[in-house]
């Protein structure tokens, strides 16, 4: 594992094995892992195929005119489910985000790195689309492990058109969650220099896709990803984790030895050649463990030929391996789970109670005031307004207090299309001795309301002589 050094190098060979994908002498060790196809793989290649089509199909779907799922980054605008959330919405969006954090937390609180070995993108399509490509090419399809040599001129160049086909595809979808559908179908059939920013875009997420799956690969996992270090700290001794029963297959022996002394390894050393990220699970959990059960199906289909029972590797807690009692039910699985209930109820609640329409006061610029002909206090004032629904709507204003003011709008009743915006100027008047009495300044409120009868009241500070 830590690879050939040649005594007369300078280099110092290290001691123990660094990443799985680094040779003693610095140099890439490229992972090729062999194909056990055992039940749990066939669950996951299932799962797999599931979730590829759910992420080609989400962007296309709809749900009361609206995309499901829009990250419109430009815009400001992110839609959710038939809802769209504006900047004005950071603490629906914190909640949301808070959410899936805790929800994940306790995913990996009960079950370990399920999310990576099961449902992460990048274990997805590396092992269900892009380790397939490979296979095909090097002549090693439906088996695994290293290819058959070294691939010819051509082959090289089919593989690499094929990736890059595979790419771009993923790359346009990864485009339509932020930009739509209809929008990237539009620019597909026209010249990238009319919209460059976004063939920008999807160009860098296809040359970056295809470093990753090219060459970054595994590493990715092992380097770049924050979730395998987290385990640390979102793991205990009762959560599920793919592990080797020591107590059963230790001391370990070459061949199907008999005897109180022999363990049920015989040190085969499938369960490496199986690994996609070339650990040997019989070290215990590791960073680099993604979880993703090959080792099971691997060892099952040894034990299943030297007449042993299945479960040398399997899904089970460090706990119950050393005979202690397992119980789901501990601190974390319940401080989890009530956060997730927190978070979420609170999130449906200001869901359901958001507003029809936004508005929010600002100052308008030059002098905080002005007293007109009829010796009259004037403040003018800005109302930023976004029009929420789905139809167009005309808003109208009037002053809540004090009495003496009024306010109206510098130009006619604005009206505002769907999802519009707009920056409305207001005035509001009143006695010009109002402020004097109060070092210059006076609290005024003003009501905004819609055609349907929503709406916002807002407080505003009146300046004055003082």
């Amino acid at each position: 594992m830590t690879g050939h050094i040649d005594p007369n190098s300078p280099l110092i060979p290290a001691q123990e094995m660094v990443l799985p994908t680094l040779q003693g002498d610095g140099k890439r060790r490229w992972i090729n892992p062999v194909l056990s196809t055992g039940k749990y793989w066939k669950r996951r290649r299932l799962l797999a195929y599931g979730l590829i089509a759910f992420f080609v199909t989400l962007p296309h779907l709809r749900y009361a005119g609206k995309p499901l799922v829009l990250l419109d980054i430009v815009s400001r605008e992110f839609t959710f489910l038939g809802h769209t959330f504006y900047p004005t919405d950071s603490g629906l969006l914190l909640l949301l985000m808070l959410t899936v954090f805790f929800s994940i937390m306790f995913l990996t609180a009960v079950g370990g790195r399920l999310w990576c070995g099961w449902g992460c993108p990048q274990t997805v399509y590396l092992e269900f689309l892009f380790r397939p490509i490979d296979r095909m090419f090097s002549g090693t399809i439906g088996k695994g492990g290293k290819p058959r040599g070294t691939l010819n001129a051509a082959l090289r160049v089919g593989r690499f058109a094929v990736y890059l086909a595979c790419c771009m595809f993923l790359a346009h979808t990864f485009l339509s969650y932020f930009v739509g559908t209809d929008r990237l179908a539009q620019w597909m059939r026209l010249s990238p220099w009319q919209h460059p920013s976004a063939f920008g875009v999807m160009a860098g997420a296809t040359i970056g896709l295809m470093y990753n799956f090219m060459f970054f690969r595994e590493q990715l996992c092992m380097v770049a990803c924050p979730y395998g270090r987290f385990q640390s700290v979102m793991l205990d001794r009762k959560s599920l984790i793919v592990t080797y029963d020591i107590h059963r297959g230790e001391p370990r022996h070459k061949g199907k030895a008999t005897g109180p002394s022999a363990g049920d390894c015989i040190d085969c050393g499938h369960c490496m050649s199986v690994c996609p990220t070339g650990i040997d699970i019989r070290n215990g959990l590791q960073m680099e463990c993604i979880h993703c059960t090959q080792c099971i199906d691997a060892c099952d289909a040894i034990m299943h030929r030297i007449d042993k029972p299945a479960g040398l590797i399997r899904y089970s807690s460090q706990d119950a391996l050393e005979g202690k009692k397992h119980s789901w039910v501990r601190p974390r699985t319940l401080i989890y789970p009530l956060l997730v209930l927190v978070t979420s109820t609170l999130f449906l609640a200001l869901l359901t109670t958001k507003f029809a329409f936004d508005a929010r006061v600002l100052s308008s610029p030059g002098a905080p005031y002005a007293i007109n002909s009829a010796r009259m206090l004037q403040n003018n004032f800005r109302v930023r307004l976004r029009n929420r629904t789905e139809k167009t709507e005309t808003y109208a204003i009037r002053m809540l207090g004090p009495a003496s003011a009024s306010v109206q709008w510098s130009d006619e009743a604005p009206t505002l299309k769907p999802n519009e915006s707009k920056l409305v100027p207001i005035m509001i008047t009143a006695p010009v001795g109002m402020t004097a009495a109060n070092h210059g300044k006076i609290e005024a409120e003003v009501q905004i309301t819609d055609q349907t009868g929503n709406e916002r009241k807002i407080s505003v500070m009146l300046l004055g002589p003082g």
